[in-house]
This record gives C-alpha cells, structure tokens and sequence, in this order.
C-alpha cells in the first residue's frame, strides 16, 4: 500500500456515500481534513482476514473483492465493491480483527479514515456519531433482508434483493431508476450467497431478465430498481 497526500478535495465523494452523505457541509469538511489516500495495484491484498483492523477505506477508484475463505478451503466472493462505497468500517466501530478479505480487482484508490480520527470526530462533530448509527442500523436492515428472503422468500426474490443491497451501495441517494452492476463472480457463489443451487440460480436469472427487472451484458447487469422492488416484494416497505 502507498500512502500519500490527498491529491483533491474528497467532499464531493464523501457527499455520494451512504455514511457521510447526510451531514452538513462543514461537518464533511471536517471529514474530509481527517482523511489519508492509499494506491493498490491489481491483485494486491488490502487486508486480510484476522488482521488488526484500524481503518475505514472510501473507494474513490477501482474495485475490490471481498472474500471469505470456505471450510474446504475455496475462496467465496460475496461482494464487490466500487465508488463511492465503503468498506472495513466495522474497524471504526468495535476494533475487531477483520473479517473478510479484501483484494484490488484492478488499480484502486481509496481514503482511509482511522479509528482515532473518527474518535476526534464524534468529539467535536456529534453529527457524524448520528450518521454512523443511521449508517449501521442501514447494515443491519440490509442484513435482515437478506436473511428474511433465504428463510421464506422464492429464488428470483432473494435475488433481487441481493442486486438491490448492491445497487443500495452505488447509489446510495436512491434516485436512480436504472443502475448498472458489475457482477464478476460465478453463478455457483451466487448459489451460495442466496441459499441455492447453481441450476436454480440461472433459471431465477433468466426468470428476472425474462420480466424486465434485469438485463445482463457480459459481467455488467442493469438493473430497473421498480421491477426489482417488485420481484423481491419490497415495493410495499417504507
């Protein structure tokens, strides 16, 4: 990792992610002063599982895997990540070793914010304490969701539900009525992130394309966020 001056001002990127997104702009400002950049070239680890954990990373460039590795050793992807989301914040917040891998797919940029720096902040800038809490409690529905549409929910639900939380973290102000995803992983993690099996994943894709709420180009997805909402009966939640 090379770390090195900020190169711009990063408000405008604080501005697009869900943690920092609703605070004023002085408070983004403040944010922003607390702020480092680190470089990765493809394929280096950024962190690993079990390491010490004192950072938040903002991706401003390039895209990371985060990873587990399964109990017969094969490594499982469970997400990818782009500007402006943010990942490693559970470092921040209670400290703990990491617990996924994260690796640069390609050249990646991203701002750090250390967990002594954000101390500072919730000190002088009690809103940004009132931004994490709503940031979490975001994780956490997510989290439900996703757990609620495996124990009860259809295939083609639990589906749209998982490009949804994606699409959540590219856009995070929800204005968007079309998003396109990246989805370099293989059907059969797919299979394992939504609870079912390789054949039932690619019919349950097809089923999505097939009623518009997707359309698939390669390793990219376009998403309709109505259709989705739709699929993954979301259209009647707050």
């Amino acid at each position: 990792m090379a770390t090195m001056a900020l190169k711009t001002d990063p408000a405008g990127l604080l501005a697009r992610t869900p943690l920092f997104g609703g605070l004023d702009e002085a408070s983004r400002q403040a944010v922003a002063g607390e702020l480092r950049e680190a470089s990765y070239e493809p394929g280096q680890v950024i962190f690993s599982r079990g390491d010490p954990g004192s950072d938040l990373h903002i991706v401003s460039k390039g895209r990371i895997r985060l990873s587990v590795l399964t109990s017969d050793g094969r490594e499982l992807s469970f997400a990818h990540v782009e500007p402006p989301s943010i990942f490693g914040e559970l470092a921040i917040f209670d400290g703990r070793p990491r617990s996924a891998d994260a690796t640069a797919v390609n050249k990646v940029e991203t701002l750090l914010l250390s967990k002594a720096a954000f101390l500072r902040l919730l000190a002088s800038h009690p809103s940004v304490g009132e931004a994490a809490v709503r940031f979490l409690a975001s994780r956490l529905r997510d989290a439900d969701e996703q757990l609620e549409a495996i124990a009860l929910h259809p295939i083609e639900a639990r589906l749209a539900r998982f490009f949804l939380a994606s699409v959540r973290q590219k856009d995070p102000s929800g204005k968007a009525e079309k998003i396109s995803l990246a989805l370099p992983i293989s059907q059969s993690e797919l299979a394992l992130l939504v609870g079912a099996s390789r054949p039932k994943v690619n019919a349950a894709l097809q089923l999505l394309e097939s009623e518009g709420a997707i359309e698939r180009r390669g390793q990219q997805v376009i998403c309709d966020i109505a259709a989705l909402s739709g699929v993954g009966r979301l259209d009647d939640k707050d």
